[in-house]
């Protein structure tokens, strides 16, 4: 399917992804069409083997082979210089390119047996939360493509890390599965890109997928309370209306009585909290709720990619207690 310019979905170690021939231009632009997404807005090419960098990638810098030793395979992308063989579909344009080499086995396994790298996107309606299993995904596809691979659930449940390495510093433009302080372990300094914590302007072009467009979103509008957990929760309690839905930490669920809650694991475990984060506002898409109330982590470790998400998902309606 992906050797003749057909669309498959693949599970990976993040979320499931919507993939083709990323060499193939048409094919490519297939991959938009299907998700209803904008075209500046660059995609991820997907190689099973570090050594896949120098067929796609110029001036490779030496950071570049110590975040592969360490990371690959696994959930972090790399922002590095293109060569012209990429098409510009698959860059928005640009002259770089992120690539990443997934943990999922199986879906290296299809990468490396097509013997092609594979641009994919998160395999969901453009905007909508990303998908973490077939059923998720089949919901948005279902009728707009080929076939889906069914790999499981995905085990860390948030796309992947991106790191500029074109930037000097090098920079963050999204969190995920591999934390900033990992990454500054590895390098040194690394810079944390504005867009990760607002939304980016009208005007401005992402350098990497995710950094620009309202993204993550149920139907109903979410609003994040930051803070610490009983007192986000207190919040939430007061302010929640008759018609609201409400995402929350595990210990906090039985505070919502008459609403319909969706958890997302204990408080102090992240990890369990990336894992479900999409799948809690998803759900809600089949309910009659008017309106989302969300707890949120704090930043550190893995919480950052989970605070991203959710602050996206909201458009950056975010209140502090």
């Amino acid at each position: 399917m992906l050797r003749r310019g057909g669309l498959l979905g693949i599970p990976t170690e993040t979320v499931y992804g919507l993939g083709a021939n990323g060499l193939n231009e048409e094919a490519v632009h297939h991959i938009f069409e299907a998700k209803g997404r904008p075209q500046d807005n660059p995609l991820i090419l997907h190689i099973p083997q570090a050594s896949w960098l120098e067929r796609y990638c110029a001036d490779i810098p030496a950071a570049a082979w110590v975040l592969a030793e360490r990371f690959w395979p696994g959930p972090m992308t790399m922002i590095l210089r293109r060569k012209d063989i990429v098409p510009d579909a698959v860059t928005a344009g640009l002259d770089t390119v992120g690539m990443r080499c997934p943990a999922h086995a199986l879906c290296r396994a299809i990468i490396a047996a097509a013997d092609v790298p594979v641009a994919a996107p998160s395999g969901n309606t453009s905007g909508r939360p990303s998908p973490t299993n077939v059923a998720d995904m089949l919901e948005d596809m279902d009728g707009k493509i080929d076939a889906i691979v069914d790999g499981g659930p995905c085990a860390v449940g948030v796309e992947s890390t991106i790191i500029d390495l074109t930037a000097q510093p090098p920079r963050l433009l999204r969190p995920g599965g591999i934390t900033l302080e990992e990454l500054r372990e590895a390098l040194g300094e690394v810079e944390v890109d504005p867009a990760v914590t607002r939304l980016m302007g009208k005007d401005e072009h992402p350098r990497a997928p995710g950094m620009k467009y309202r993204h993550y979103a149920p139907v109903a509008p979410v609003t994040v309370v930051r803070g610490e957990g009983a007192k986000s929760a207190a919040y939430i309690a007061s302010h929640a209306g008759a018609e609201s839905g409400v995402i929350c930490f595990d210990e906090y669920a039985g505070q919502f009585g008459g609403h319909i809650v969706e958890t997302i694991g204990p408080a102090d475990d992240k990890g369990e909290q990336a894992r479900r984060v999409f799948d809690a506002l998803r759900r809600f898409d089949s309910t009659d709720v008017k309106e989302i109330w969300a707890q949120c982590p704090d930043e550190g470790g893995i919480g950052l990619a989970v605070n991203n998400r959710l602050n996206k998902a909201a458009g950056f309606h975010i209140i502090e207690v």
